[in-house]
């Protein structure tokens, strides 16, 4: 060997650490920062939160008659369903979900609503009456001119789904088209999501959940069969849906998409006003207060009904109005019909419902996404707010005070965007459609009143006076899992004020915050995005990892507690002066610190601290040069985020 090697060896031998301890193995990692534990990405979908190269989802198109009948207050019709299998899976069997059957006799439903709770139908019975479910074999590409034969698929009902044994297994590619007929008593309070109300011109009717649809089979867990018990909403594949709807002839409807057949069942006065309002920057009445219920609103003819065709496309679902007495107006904004449908003896702020929908529309296709669908429309009735493609019904009781029609207006019309256009499952993730669409709701109200709306959620002080409570429980859980009292705290406001909080203190630039927001929506657009997708997807374009902000905020009831444990004040020896700051996180849940340091002479200076201080445990000591004397020291002047316990935020200079 060299004398140059030896020299080598001995420099490598002097800079080689020596070899640490290992880790015991049973000592587990629970630093708050630790790496969230989510499901491993795939090539369905990615660790960037992206859907990945293979991403599938099934698609559902559907054509349905319907008839009303006001005597016995029942929906019947026949549908015809196009399914497509896009899975890598053969498919023996489908589920649909049956959601009226939540009102059957003796239903799971009825078990945990009781009859006076908002969820349940009072003491009314019905359900489905289902009967003819058939495929439709000869309607498979490649037939030609083969008839059409019907062969019976046999069912079992469970609740509110229904397994359809196919006659023979669908392929990966193949469809399946099939053929039901249903009918169904509408009850007066449907869970407050449907429903009807007598006017003194006859009844007015919101109907939803009203056809047998099919359930989502998916990548993350098959078939999506949890029961509809009333609180959780819903989880529906995307389709074109084609619906005909025979009412009273003095009726007049509403509907989710495009109205194919104006010239039937308009008057040539309300079609002319139509095409005025898609074009013009204000409300223009199609049926104004004097002309509602009135004979010459409807088109002149004798048969006893008429025939509303409607058209919707990409769409996880429809819904209807339909009453004799509807006020009806309008207006558009970039190709985009704004409706307006409530009885006359609404609340007068109705008037101005079609103000709020424009505006709506407008604020979140201009801040988030462009809204995709022709028509956006606001019916007022019995229901309290729901949502649905296109259309949402909201309480033709709510008016201007506090801003209550505004409020619920934009914030069902909110939910065009989650989860009519970001398709989340409602029933397991509430917070990923509710909460998303709260949180969306501040700046739309800021927006429209300049400046914010008494009562907005999102605000850190409201959330950590609830969180003292103890009563906080994690968003994640399923919504009917949630009690009732707290939906509102786990589904709406908490993840609604974790957002706020990400955007405005946790990451400090609102424009980060908006550029991966938008992203997420734009990946997952008509497709059906998990926690784990929107989690993945939010760090990949902010370049954070958030696992403790995730974990602590959406699957845990951990607390924010910021404390300020003493200040002592150094010199050297030219008179600079040192700030030397104790302090604690004694909370679960650590934060960003934005400390503000005042002086006698009133001036004062901040310093933000990263959420990185309490890497290595929860507290942390601040080294600040400060150029005069010291009397005050604060933690989160501001109050932007939810501390729980503020007066351990405050040091002052001893007197």
């Amino acid at each position: 060997m060299t004398v140059l090697h030896l020299l080598l060896t001995a420099v490598l031998q002097q800079s080689t650490p020596a070899p640490t301890a290992a880790i015991p193995s049973g000592v587990a990692d629970t630093s708050p920062f630790r790496r969230l534990v989510l499901p491993a990405p795939n090539e369905f979908r990615s660790g960037s939160g992206a859907p990945g190269p293979r991403y599938w989802q099934q698609r559902v198109n559907y054509t349905i008659t319907a008839t009303l009948d006001t005597t016995t207050h029942t929906v019947s019709g026949r549908e015809t369903i196009r399914y497509t299998n896009h899975s890598p899976d053969s498919l023996r069997y489908v589920w649909f979900q049956t959601d009226q059957n939540i009102y059957a006799t003796g239903s799971r439903g009825s078990f945990i609503n009781p009859a006076d709770a908002r969820w349940s139908a009072g003491a009314f019975r019905g359900g489905y009456t289902i009967s003819g479910l058939a495929a439709l074999r000869g309607t498979e590409p490649g037939h030609g001119d083969t008839p059409v034969r019907r062969t019976p698929l046999a069912t079992t009902p469970n609740g509110t789904t229904l397994r359809a044994d196919l006659d023979r297994p669908l392929p990966p590619g193949g469809s399946v088209t099939m053929e039901l007929t249903f009918s169904f008593q509408v009850p007066e309070h449907g869970s407050d999501r449907m429903g009807r109300e007598r006017f003194p011109e006859g009844w007015l009717y919101e109907i939803a959940e009203w056809f047998p649809r099919l359930a989502v089979y998916d990548d993350v867990r098959g078939w999506n069969t949890e029961q509809y018990l009333g609180q959780g909403e819903f989880y529906l594949e995307y389709g074109d849906i084609d619906f005909a709807l025979t009412v009273p002839r003095n009726f007049i409807v509403a509907g989710s998409g495009t109205l194919l057949n104006p010239l039937e069942v308009l008057t040539a006065t309300q079609r002319q006003r139509l095409t005025r309002a898609r074009t013009s920057d204000s409300t223009v009445a199609i049926v104004t207060v004097a002309e509602a219920g009135q004979a010459a609103s409807r088109p002149t003819g004798v048969t006893p009904t008429l025939t509303w065709r409607f058209s919707a496309k990409n769409v996880r679902d429809v819904a209807w109005a339909a009453a004799p007495n509807f006020v009806w107006d309008a207006s558009g904004w970039n190709g985009i019909l704004m409706q307006s449908f409530y009885p006359p003896e609404a609340n007068p702020d109705w008037h101005n419902s079609t103000v709020y929908v424009r505006h709506t529309i407008k604020h979140y296709s201009e801040k988030w996404f462009r809204y995709p669908y022709p028509v956006a429309i606001n019916v007022g009735g019995p229901v309290g707010g729901m949502e649905y493609p296109m259309i949402v019904f909201c309480s033709h009781r709510a008016g201007a005070e506090r801003r209550a029609l505004f409020g619920v207006t934009t914030h069902e019309l909110g939910h065009q965007w989650f989860p009519m256009v970001v398709g989340s499952n409602e029933r397991l993730y509430a917070w990923q459609d509710e909460g998303f669409n709260t949180f969306i709701n501040i700046y739309s109200g800021r927006a429209f009143y300049g400046g914010d709306v008494p009562g907005a959620r999102g605000q850190a002080d409201q959330w950590a006076a609830f969180a003292v409570t103890g009563r906080d429980v994690p968003p994640v859980l399923p919504a009917d899992r949630v009690p009732r009292p707290l939906l509102g705290q786990a589904a709406y406001n908490k993840p609604a004020t974790g957002l706020y909080l990400l955007r405005h203190q946790i990451l400090d630039d609102s424009s980060r915050f908006d550029a991966a927001f938008r992203e997420y929506i734009r990946r997952w657009a008509f497709k059906h995005p998990t926690p784990a997708d929107f989690f993945r997807s939010m760090e990949d374009g902010l370049g954070e990892d958030l696992s403790w902000f995730w974990r602590g905020w959406f699957y845990r009831s951990d607390v924010v507690d910021l404390a300020l444990d003493s200040v002592t004040v150094t010199a050297d020896s030219a008179g600079a002066k040192t700030a030397r700051t104790y302090l604690s996180s004694p909370g679960q849940l650590p934060m960003p610190v934005d400390l503000t340091f005042t002086f006698a002479d009133s001036s004062s200076v901040s310093a933000r601290l990263p959420v990185e201080i309490w890497y290595l445990g929860n507290h942390y000591v601040d080294l600040h040069s400060i150029p005069g004397e010291l009397v005050r020291v604060e933690i989160d002047a501001r109050h932007g985020i939810p501390d729980v316990r503020r007066e351990n935020n405050v040091w002052m200079k001893p007197q």
